[in-house]
């Protein structure tokens, strides 16, 4: 349990962390900001099938069912989130009319909310009890979250939001994370039979955040080529890191 709490602290963290650059990096590069934003999902991509879709194809004869449909119910239940809230890659309109305090305070709710599925993913690695697997998600995550903390803050000062307000609210998102966390761990651990849909279900809800979200918005702005080899970087970087811990 202890390795768990760290972990989600770590996971959750990372937002805050992040969040912190966006303090000391006033007017970060769009480049910039594209390469990070593709390497997370590159790192995300890796993690969702490495720690997550192969492992849960070996969970009994009936596995590539709960998979497929485990994948699609996760990608609808991020797509049905989005429903109610601006998309992530919207952050290109945030950055247009900064003066806007609803619009950049929805984007940050969008952020809120993928985050507790996000927690959730890293709770169901460890519900599988392999903590090595549980970690690599983690740490993929992890990385994710720091661009995510990061983008939030420029908007939020620039629409109005004093600097203590603005980090106690991209402090409140990585405590969702936390939250997710536990939530996901308990729940996997009490419900040992649905392992390959609730594997497949998370990392449907990555693959989506990945295709839909991320990708989309960091070639949104002229840095293609940046952002193709910082996602090819990204997933060749966890796949050694998996290798290493295997």
């Amino acid at each position: 349990m202890q390795t768990i709490l760290f972990t989600a602290l770590g996971v959750g963290g990372a937002t805050v962390l992040g969040a912190i650059l966006g303090f000391l990096i006033k007017s970060p590069r769009e480049r910039f900001n594209d390469a990070l934003l593709s390497f997370a999902g590159g790192v995300m991509l890796a993690s969702a099938l490495v720690s997550l879709l192969l492992p849960a194809l070996e969970y009994g004869r009936f596995s590539i069912i709960f998979t497929v449909a485990g994948i699609f119910l996760g990608a609808l239940c991020i797509r049905s989130l989005n429903a109610c809230v601006p998309k992530l890659y919207a952050l290109a309109g945030v950055r247009e009319n900064k003066g806007n305090l609803n619009k950049v305070l929805l984007f940050v709710l969008a952020i809120a909310i993928h985050n507790l599925p996000e927690g959730i993913v890293t709770g169901v690695g460890f519900g599988t009890g392999n903590t090595a697997q549980a970690l690599s998600i983690a740490f993929g995550i992890a990385l994710q979250n720091i661009p995510e903390g990061f983008v939030i803050i420029a908007p939020m000062i620039s629409a109005g939001v004093n600097k203590p307000r603005t980090f106690l609210i991209a402090l409140a998102t990585g405590v969702i994370e936390v939250a997710g966390t536990f939530l996901g761990y308990f729940a996997i651990r009490y419900v040992t039979k649905i392992l390959s849909f609730a594997l497949a279900f998370a990392g449907g809800t990555m693959l989506y955040v990945v295709a839909n979200e991320m990708l989309p918005d960091a070639h949104a702005h002229g840095n293609g080529n940046t952002a193709t080899f910082s996602f090819l970087l990204g997933i060749a970087f966890m796949l050694v890191f998996n290798f290493l811990i295997a």
